[in-house]
């Protein structure tokens, strides 16, 4: 497929569509603040307005590289949903009530993301249709079924199985052969809801900062080119760019994921497709989609494409091989055979922070007051939220202003990981990876076997996913 006409980096369709923000202004100095929070994305921005809500006279300055939403929170695939990275290992750590009490709140979270934006008057298209995710072969679905077991036994006594026919009522996916389905789900516009976020954050009375990178974050310091901003908290909410901290290039790794959206698509491909609860969806492969139906009728669809830059790089304004843009297109038009001869429109890439056991995290050392969160492995729109709120609640706690709450309890809390390995090993260990879970997609798209390949399971083991 020609990608000629097709836009290709800019950030994001949705910026395209939305247009990128008015820029503020940059620090104009040194300055001292009571909160310091690093990153403008959803992490950073929910964290300032959860803590300008609970407590007013907090004064409290973001500091953003770019502008507010210029990561992975304006390149997302808008999937507000309930999965958190590193539940289960959670559960082997603390125990099986404790991972469940993690899930309830992340469960709790989807609805507390709608909430606000309504009551904050955000209008991000979100519309709660759930998550619908499919299997195509014997072995995914064997594991769909798997998987499904163990969310009703993390609580989500909710979740619905289907068989073939009742999917294709629902979505027809060619080749389906079951799904199961969760209503702690929403699609949502991302750009539109960081900057609505951003707006609902400056009027509180937090002032945000953006072109000022910061370069290196300290014990009570936020450094950039610009001045230092000094803070008894400074909160690290910079998710996959992490890395371009000193002395953080391994702490958490840069992961790749891309995504393509098609033009509006007309009522007669919508009549064969369905999709009419707009449900996001995504499926059991090792190298899974993800893709939503946008509130104007497009496909947007996403995947792992080139996993990972050597040295923790990031991409440059979200530019996309073209390779990428073909093997999105062509899995697109294998799962809905009717979008043959459909344009893509745009094309995109963005990162998300991976930590070495998959696990994500939220943190404040009392001894230092630095905090950070993040680590969300790809399900950060509405983790992103929990997360701000715990780190909210540990601040309180830590300067006095409160106790513990169900939120400090999680058992994500503080939790320590160890570093990635440095390069070589890094760069050849996760394209190892994903060439292994490839294979394993492919072996089980041939083969008559139920169970995982084991490849991938070999993989897995490796990789410290489980």
């Amino acid at each position: 497929m020609s990608t000629v006409s097709t836009v290709v980096g800019g950030i994001s369709f949705w910026y395209a569509q939305e247009g990128t923000p008015a820029p503020r202004e940059p620090l104009p100095g040194d300055t001292s603040v009571d909160v310091c929070i690093v990153g403008g994305g959803y992490t950073g921005l929910w964290t300032a307005y959860y803590l300008k809500r609970a407590v007013p006279f907090l004064n409290i300055t973001v500091l953003e590289a770019k502008f507010c939403g210029y990561g992975a929170s304006g390149r997302n695939g808008g999937w507000l949903y309930n999965g958190i990275a590193g539940r289960d290992r959670y559960a082997k750590l603390h125990g099986h009530d404790a991972a469940v009490r993690l899930q309830k709140a992340m469960n709790e979270t989807v609805g507390e993301v709608v909430r606000t934006a309504a009551e904050e008057k955000i209008d991000a298209d979100i519309h709660q249709g759930g998550v619908l995710e499919v299997a195509h072969t014997p072995a995914q679905l064997a594991r769909l079924k798997d998987f499904h077991s163990v969310e009703i036994a993390f609580g989500e006594t909710d979740r619905i199985l289907r068989g073939a026919r009742e999917t294709a009522e629902r979505v027809q996916v060619t080749g389906a052969v079951g799904s199961t389905w969760t209503p702690h789900g929403a699609r949502l516009h991302p750009a539109k809801l960081v900057k609505g976020l951003a707006d609902a954050v400056e009027a509180l009375g937090v002032t945000i900062h953006e072109s000022t990178p910061v370069t290196e974050i300290k014990p009570k310091h936020a450094v950039t080119p610009y001045g230092t901003v000094r803070a008894p908290y400074v909160l690290r909410c910079t998710e996959g760019f992490t890395a371009s901290l000193k002395g953080q290039k391994r702490t958490w790794l840069p992961m790749n994921s891309s995504m393509i959206v098609t033009e509006p698509l007309p009522a007669r491909i919508w009549d064969a497709i369905g999709w009419e609860g707009r449900e996001t969806l995504g499926d059991m492969a090792h190298a899974y989609f993800y893709a939503q139906r946008t509130a104007d009728d497009r496909i947007a669809l996403g995947g792992r494409g080139y996993p990972y830059r050597f040295g923790s790089a990031t991409d440059n304004d979200g530019r996309t091989q073209a390779s990428t843009v073909t093997a999105l297109r062509d899995l697109m038009v294998r799962l809905f055979p009717v979008t043959a001869g459909v344009h893509v429109d745009h094309a995109w890439s963005g990162v998300l922070g991976v930590p070495r056991d998959w696990c994500a995290t939220v943190t404040l050392d009392r001894s230092t007051g630095l905090g950070y969160a993040g680590g969300y492995v790809g399900s950060g729109v509405a983790t992103a939220n929990l997360a701000a709120r715990t780190l909210r609640d540990l601040i309180q706690q830590d300067s006095g202003q409160a106790g513990p709450t169900e939120l400090t309890a999680l058992p994500w809390v503080n939790h320590k990981v160890r570093r990635w390995e440095p390069e070589p090993f890094r760069w050849l260990g996760v394209h190892g990876m994903y060439a292994a879970y490839r294979a394993a997609d492919r072996r089980e798209t041939t083969s008559p076997r139920i169970g995982t390949d084991p490849i991938a399971k070999a993989a897995d083991r490796i990789a410290g996913r489980h």
